[in-house]
């Protein structure tokens, strides 16, 4: 199967930003409405459209999922789901789509990711097992995901300073992408509403840009922020992924089913994976996953020409790129989550978008790319595509 379109809202500052009063089912629509626009691909024609969103109520999200896709003009016979495996959900939404239509359940699906940090913010609702605690890795899962980044830095030595020059560098390649209008491609414009915490006063605003993106951030200025999760630490806000908000979708279908509707092929789904690891160190995941997927796609690591890791924090990235030898200079080429921000079920399909527009911008010898990201509770998931 083959993905024909990639796109993504702007990703906002929760609370804070541009989008920080959208509404999950409005984000929705409008990358729905524009993965439509794109492609002139007719609404009837799809299979199933999987959401990948971590923060909703599960049933409330659904349903608003599905109030997206009436507002974004789709018939009433075209069904919606959502997905949840944490971080990943945006990118499991399409590892589920490439599967189905794999499978032979239709010709054409779309995978999108969303999230509302700003309304839907990271909390546990209800009591804990007491059972958790006799089983080490069970407890393990419960573990701040700021505890685990610092697990990861003090097992592996990865130093404050190293994990400050990663989200410097995070921020200047982000800044530098944005002036150059590396992301236009790929973002769509929303329209919608700000309102005032102080007057309540509304205000319509059209969001065309990432809100999250610091220019002339030195590692003196990281240097002053203290550790948030643990006494004499190294993991800051400046070094760790942003909260977000921002949806993205990606549209997949048969090649058979692109060529009879003339639409431009932007890559090719080769294979996905997601692997477990120990939840205390989840941020580890990509290392175990990347390795994985490669050889599922019959590739190796040193074969691919683009990585887009999220940076859920720099400590986790680094050790990633570490053990994988990477080139960085191939690793989140215009920034990453840091800069960026990372809007947990979107970042998936945002990272896909942000890899294939940038793949398409080189010369035909980029041919492989990965998205690859850590997963909470001890994961890790990647993907493989190649351009066409």
């Amino acid at each position: 199967m083959v993905i024909v379109c990639a796109l993504r809202t702007p990703i906002t500052r929760a609370r804070k930003g541009g989008l920080k009063d959208t509404t999950a089912d409005d984000l929705v629509a409008t990358v729905l409405r524009a993965c439509l626009r794109e492609t002139n691909v007719d609404a009837n024609d799809i299979g199933d459209v999987v959401v990948g969103s971590v923060l909703g109520d599960s049933s409330q999200r659904a349903n608003e999922c599905r109030i997206g896709m009436f507002l974004a003009g789709f018939p009433v016979k075209v069904p919606v789901r959502t997905v949840n495996r944490q971080c990943s959900s945006g990118l499991q939404a399409c590892a589920d789509v490439a599967s189905a239509i794999k499978a032979g359940y239709y010709e054409v699906g779309i995978a999108a990711g969303v999230e509302t940090m700003s309304k839907n913010p990271m909390k546990w609702d209800g009591g804990f097992n007491p059972k958790a605690a006799s089983v080490t890795n069970a407890q393990n899962c419960l573990i701040p995901m700021g505890v685990t980044s610092e697990n990861v830095a003090a097992k592996w030595h990865i130093s404050r300073e190293t994990q400050d020059a990663f989200a410097a560098e995070s921020h200047r390649r982000a800044a530098k992408a944005r002036k150059s209008g590396k992301f236009k491609s790929q973002i769509v414009p929303v329209v919608t509403k700000i309102i005032d915490k102080d007057t309540k006063e509304e205000k319509e605003i059209v969001v065309t840009e990432d809100d999250g993106i610091r220019e002339g951030v030195t590692m003196e200025n990281l240097a002053k922020l203290k550790p948030v999760f643990k006494k004499g630490g190294s993991t800051t806000a400046g070094n760790a992924s942003q909260v977000s908000d921002g949806a993205g979708v990606v549209l997949m279908c048969k090649r058979s089913y692109a060529k009879k509707n003339g639409l431009k092929i932007m890559g090719k789904w080769k294979s996905f994976t997601a692997v477990g690891c120990p939840p205390e160190i989840m941020g580890i995941g990509p290392a175990v996953a990347i390795p994985d997927a490669c050889e599922r796609a019959g590739v190796k690591v040193s074969d691919v020409n683009l990585f887009e890791l999220n940076e859920a924090f720099a400590s986790q990235a680094s050790y990633c790129v570490n053990y994988l030898k990477l080139n960085k200079d191939i690793v989140n080429v215009n920034g990453g989550a840091i800069a960026l921000g990372h809007p947990l079920g979107a970042t998936g399909a945002r990272c896909m978008a942000t890899l294939l527009h940038e793949m398409h911008s080189r010369d035909a010898s980029c041919k492989l790319g990965v998205v690859s990201m850590c997963i909470g509770s001890g994961m890790g998931a990647a993907a493989v595509v190649e351009r066409e």
